[in-house]
């Protein structure tokens, strides 16, 4: 006979009350961060013999961190970035790392960090109009969008040249929005202490090489997935190419016109190349290049209901987009072992997931609404996300269900009890989902 509901509640608050005392006084190792300015790439080719705990003590170990089970498949042999990461991008569960919290250069997987940070700060129909000084500071060879002073550009815009072109140029736009580069400095190292991602330190909002600015495949993976929770960074981090306006000038009429030109994402997940196809299940999230930090990867992946993140930083090996394709091959080795692997780790939740509950799905850049489930990217003639189905349906594209994660334990007294888990709706829409 089931037990009377009193009694259910009552034993539920008071196992509840007990895991929360013993979080409370077990003993934490998460490493303080380093003094303002201190931190800096390591230029060693070897990991330092100690790291960061944050999200397990297996975590700070330098080398290869797997825990195989029964049935589970061998780890990719060729693999052979400096540091990376598989985890499960709702649990939180971290599958297998090697080297996660070596502080390396990040390039513009950091963009993911601005993006979180200033994407609810400015409704995407906000409207811009570019002076010098907006433009000023940005790093000689930067990967530009293209744009030109005295034109006006919406916020949608500009963040479609974040995402899909990883632009600097419209980074230090949105950097003049917000009170400028330090201040937009300022609340990333903020907001990525909110995060617990404190292998993190930024010095340019770009993620253009400077010195003493360090991420970590940990690091990147956690900002990723929050945000993942955002609508909008769904959907330009999925975006596959979008129009964008050109610079005015004048026809043979003498009128003024302003023509757009097509962008297209450099995330080779998403879009394929030459040497290898679009990944079955891509969903995102950013790629990065520069001489200091070699390139970098974050993706998140879906396939059968399973949504993985992946981390790759400098791989070793210097073939043509080797950096996806060791990425695709960790994500390969992902959705074959999980349930078949012990957990090396977790993702930690935000600071603030313990005091406000469950973390919410942030609208549309501060717009009501946002992106809504099967909504195609909007404005300036920006194409559907990745996989949507065309007209004639030849992208052979279904419709994913949302992924729907786990919730919080309500205790007496209004304290939350994190169960690690944080929803994914509307994620994947993706081309050749298996």
């Amino acid at each position: 006979m089931p037990a009377p509901k009193k009694t259910v509640r009552r034993s539920l608050l008071v196992a509840s009350a007990a895991l929360l005392s013993t979080a409370l006084t077990a003993p934490v190792s998460f490493a303080a961060p380093s003094p303002s300015g201190s931190p800096s790439a390591s230029p060693s080719v070897t990991p330092p013999a100690t790291m960061s705990t944050v999200g397990g003590v297996r975590l700070g170990r330098p080398g290869t961190q797997v825990d195989l089970a029964g049935g589970a498949p061998v780890l990719p042999k060729d693999v052979t970035a400096r540091s990376w990461i598989v985890a499960d991008a709702e649990s939180g569960q971290v599958l297998a790392a090697h080297n996660a919290h070596w502080r390396l250069a990040p390039a513009s997987t950091l963009k993911m960090l601005f993006a979180d940070t200033l994407l609810p700060k400015f409704p995407r129909s906000t409207k811009r109009k570019v002076v010098p000084s907006d433009l000023a500071g940005i790093g000689p060879g930067s990967s530009m969008v293209g744009i030109k002073e005295d034109e006006t550009y919406t916020v949608h815009d500009l963040w479609l040249g974040v995402f899909l072109r990883s632009g600097n140029d419209a980074v230090h736009v949105l950097s003049a929005m917000n009170k400028g580069v330090e201040n937009t400095v300022r609340e990333m190292n903020e907001h990525a202490e909110e995060l617990q991602a404190l292998d993190t330190h930024v010095v340019s909002p770009d993620g253009y090489d400077a010195e003493g600015q360090v991420s970590s495949a940990y690091d990147l993976t956690l900002i990723a997935r929050s945000g993942l929770q955002k609508k909008d960074f769904r959907e330009y981090c999925s975006t596959v190419s979008a129009k964008f306006p050109g610079e005015t000038k004048k026809n043979k009429k003498g009128e003024a016109v302003r023509e757009s030109f097509e962008i297209q994402n450099t995330n080779r997940l998403l879009t394929g190349d030459y040497d290898m196809a679009q990944y079955q299940g891509i969903a995102g999230v950013k790629n990065g290049n520069t001489s200091n930090a070699g390139a970098t990867f974050t993706g998140v992946a879906e396939r059968n209901g399973k949504v993985l993140l992946v981390t790759v930083m400098n791989p070793a090996r210097s073939g043509h987009n080797e950096v996806y394709k060791e990425t695709a091959r960790l994500f390969d080795w992902g959705f074959k072992a999980v349930g078949k692997v012990r957990p090396v780790g977790e993702l930690v939740p935000p600071k603030g997931a313990a005091r406000s509950g469950a973390q919410p799905d942030a609208g549309a850049s501060g717009e009501a609404g946002g992106v809504g489930d099967g909504a195609a990217a909007a404005g300036t003639g920006a194409k559907p996300v990745a996989g949507t189905a065309t007209a004639n349906g030849s992208s052979g594209v279904g419709v994913a269900l949302a992924v729907v994660g786990g919730a919080l334990v309500l205790l007496a007294g209004g304290v939350f009890l994190v169960n690690r888990r944080w929803p994914l709706p509307d994620l994947v829409r993706r081309r050749g989902r298996p």
